[in-house]
């Protein structure tokens, strides 16, 4: 099991390029899920235009292509974790890294404020 970050998940859906080859092997390895947090933050990317498709989109063609699952079982718990990640004021970031702390998972991201503050953390 291994959480992906919403940059990740767009990466892999529109521009796989972007992906360092040490982490796409990586993620072959694993389950790929995501925090529900993910699918807000891609909608609101599509909602201001940052993002070409919904989030249905998105999320869908990553289901299909890489068995892809929206983790919702530990929602309630990763949002009171949460509350306790002051190290960032991102509600997306305390959120994503939340759930997968919450599962003691790893969390594919490229974002460095979260690989600094969560061991399980990692790109590249």
């Amino acid at each position: 099991m291994v959480f992906l970050d919403t940059h990740v998940a767009v990466w892999l859906y529109a521009t796989p390029v972007r992906i360092p080859t040490a982490v796409a092997a990586a993620l072959d390895r694993v389950q790929p899920f995501v925090s529900p947090m993910v699918r807000l933050e891609l909608a609101f990317l599509y909602e201001i235009g940052r993002l070409r498709d919904p989030e249905s989109a998105v999320l869908g063609a990553l289901r299909r292509d890489l068995d892809l699952r929206v983790e919702e079982n530990g929602w309630a718990r990763a949002a009171e974790v949460a509350a306790h990640l002051s190290w960032t004021r991102d509600p997306f970031d305390r959120l994503i890294a939340a759930h997968a702390i919450c599962f003691g998972a790893p969390l594919c991201t490229r974002d460095q404020l979260i690989r600094d503050h969560y061991a399980e953390a990692f790109w590249g």
